[in-house]
């Protein structure tokens, strides 16, 4: 007999997690990293267009400064193949690490760039290169921490462990904005001179911060115990594309759910502080705080739910949802109405769009094995958050006169992010549901899932604390 879970490779045990340890790292170095992202989101709505652009025409200037927000997300999938490869093969720790260190340093230099009148057109150009280091870094950000913390969870917890991943974005976006907040509401002189600078100046010292916390964490039993082994595959991408294309291109699709928060965050605060609408840019800074306030709460409860009812129902009721109260949103911006845009707006994003955005880490991370878990997590999201990315580009392209494939207007903009919303609903629902697979067969098929649960010896475990039961072999 033996007190400890048994290795689905080898029949062997496998050494137990620290699962508080790694979600309260992957909160902690999630919330330092999207800090930086996300403040660069706040300044293109907001600022770069009359920085870095030609403002002769600030209509254009607008939609090439929201263009560069994109720019990361075509970054990300070449960034996801390198960093999900290096991960599967050299540990998630080390991935953890040079992505927190990558975006602080590329973050803390987009602070220190020359103006448009300073240096001309070079000044956008440096610009969008630091932006694609930011891009690189993100590739790798959640996928390493999200594979961090569900490979340390116990059975039947893993919606709830990794949910911290998702948390901790939200945390540091709230942070993001709250320092944006006093920034926008500078006099223009200072504003677009200094004032914009130091959000990102304050990156430095969040670099330290979570470099600090996450050198502490150790590397994942599931991993360590395949170096002992020599089981690491050798070539993790290829190996994922040969066992695993189709719940790549699973997690790919349904990754499209993303471009809800880039259109909540980034193309509607354009639009309602724009002069067609012409609401207060620090009170829309504060429907965000709010929405992501509540999300902190409504995260884990969602979470915890999937550990429960499944992951499939918890996340469409975000993808059918949320496209829903998008279009019940713009048409409280378009209203002009605060009171209505910070209920929907809370409903919108803070609750509705955490259904999904709780347990992705969970629902992606658990459709792969754990030799090719973050390379699949890595590549499938991030060419899927590419769509999100531009979708904020698109968006700008929707609501403009001329409209884009038939679409204008807001509406427009409602009626795009529900079509990739379907094609996100559809993905998950033709997936597997695995809350109840143990953790060693997460990712197995045919001959060598049925090897596992032999090896394993024991009935399945499905939840809470029976989870942590010893497993008779």
């Amino acid at each position: 007999m033996t007190d400890r879970p048994v290795h689905a490779d080898t029949g062997g045990p496998t050494p137990q997690g620290t699962p508080r340890k790694a979600a309260v790292a992957a909160w902690i170095g999630s919330a330092l990293e999207y800090y930086d992202f996300f403040i660069y989101g706040s300044a293109a709505a907001l600022i770069f267009s009359r920085v870095f652009f030609d403002t002769s025409d600030p209509a254009t200037a607008t939609l090439q400064s929201l263009a560069t927000f994109g720019v990361a997300y075509a970054a990300r999938p070449v960034g996801a193949f390198f960093l999900g490869h290096v991960g599967d093969k050299y540990g998630r720790k080390k991935i953890m690490l040079f992505t927190l260190m990558l975006m602080g340093i590329s973050t803390f230099l987009i602070g220190c760039l020359p103006t448009r009148d300073q240096i001309g057109g070079l000044a956008p150009a440096l610009l969008v290169f630091l932006r694609v280091l930011q891009g690189l870094s993100a590739a790798g950000e959640q996928a390493s921490a999200g594979s961090m913390s569900l490979e340390h969870a116990p059975d039947g917890r893993r919606g709830y462990f990794t949910s911290f991943t998702l948390n901790g974005t939200q945390f540091g976006q709230i942070i993001a904005t709250l320092v944006f907040i006093p920034v926008a509401a500078l006099p223009d002189e200072h504003l677009l001179s200094w004032g914009w600078r130091v959000p990102f100046w304050l990156s430095a010292g969040v670099t330290v911060l979570g470099y600090y916390i996450r050198r502490r964490l150790e590397e994942t039993p599931v991993f360590t115990e395949a170096v002992t082994e020599g089981t690491v595959a050798r070539m993790p991408v290829a190996e994922l594309f040969r066992d695993h294309w189709t719940d790549v291109l699973r997690v790919t699709c349904a990754a499209f759910i993303a471009t809800v928060t880039t259109i909540f965050n980034i193309w509607a605060l354009s639009y309602a502080t724009g002069d067609d609408v012409g609401l207060d840019e620090p009170v829309m800074l504060w429907v965000g705080v709010a929405a992501n306030a509540v999300a902190l709460i409504a995260i884990p409860l969602w979470a915890k739910l999937s550990d429960r009812i499944g992951r499939k129902p918890v996340f469409l009721v975000g993808a059918i949802g949320s496209p829903v109260m998008m279009f019940v949103y713009l048409g409280a911006i378009n209203s002009r109405s605060y009171p209505l845009v910070f209920l929907t707006g809370i409903i919108g994003l803070g609750v509705v769009y955490s259904a999904a955005n709780a347990i992705w880490p969970a629902l992606y991370g658990e459709m792969f094995s754990s030799r090719v878990r973050m390379s699949g997590m890595a590549i499938g999201t991030q060419i899927g958050f590419a769509a999100a990315g531009f979708a904020v580009a698109s968006a700008a392209g929707i609501a403009s006169p001329e409209g884009w494939l038939g679409l204008s207007g807001w509406q427009g903009v409602g009626i795009f992010t529900a079509i990739l919303c379907a094609i996100s609903a559809v993905a998950v629902a033709t997936a597997r549901e695995t809350y109840r697979v143990p953790t060693q067969e997460l990712g197995l098929k045919g001959a060598k899932a049925e090897a596992a649960r032999r090896a394993r010896g024991g009935p399945d475990v499905t939840r809470g604390r029976e989870a942590e039961a010893p497993v008779k072999g």
